[in-house]
């Protein structure tokens, strides 16, 4: 009885994880600029991951391999930020001439600096 209700959570994780996988897929293909793509890229894609690899331990509960879907998680957790953040930097340093693209530019200097 709790295996068969471990299973149904475990596929509609998986299930949902893929949907959010798909959905960021679409955003990279649509979005028009490289700041737009990397948001796509990176919050539901992260989150999607997180979701098939619970569904995939539920699915394989009694398994050694469950540390190493663990530590895919947790890695991919710390790393995506780190990679958002140095895309976000670059795509800002080449977009300079694009002023119009961001309403409030944080990263420019203030008129007093200039």
């Amino acid at each position: 009885m709790i295996g068969n209700i471990l299973d149904v959570i475990g596929a509609v994780s998986i299930f949902l994880g893929a949907l959010l996988a798909l959905t960021a897929a679409i955003g990279i293909v649509r979005f028009p600029d490289t700041l737009r793509r990397m948001h796509a890229a990176t919050k539901p894609q992260v989150v999607g991951l997180v979701l098939v690899l619970m569904g995939a331990v539920f699915l394989l509960r009694g398994s050694v391999d469950i540390w190493m879907l663990i530590l895919v998680g947790v890695f991919t957790l710390l790393t995506a930020p780190v990679i958002a953040h140095s895309v976000g930097r670059v795509a800002y340093r080449e977009q300079r001439e694009q002023d119009a693209v961001m309403k409030i530019n944080e990263l420019e200097d203030p008129p007093e600096l200039r």
